[in-house]
């Protein structure tokens, strides 16, 4: 389980790890991010994970699709 940091929000820190892992390739595109994966992997709250998930989506590194879940987007913005 990760060690947080205290000074800052855990949601933050998570998208950090997420966003590194998007841009590395080791989350290649198309690929579901699960929340509740997520959630068990760095101990926390889903609402934690949904604020996470949330900022990648403002970013555009994420798509999310009601009932099916959260993808990466294709390197060109296409949808998964």
């Amino acid at each position: 389980m990760m060690e947080f940091d205290p000074t800052r929000p855990k949601w933050q820190q998570i998208a950090a790890v997420v966003r590194q892992r998007i841009t590395s390739g080791e989350y290649p595109p198309r690929r579901l991010v699960s929340e509740v994966q997520l959630e068990g992997e760095f101990g926390v709250a889903r609402t934690t994970v949904r604020k996470a998930t949330a900022a990648l989506r403002e970013e555009g590194l994420i798509i999310t699709t009601p009932g099916m879940g959260s993808f990466v987007r294709d390197r060109c913005g296409d949808n998964p």
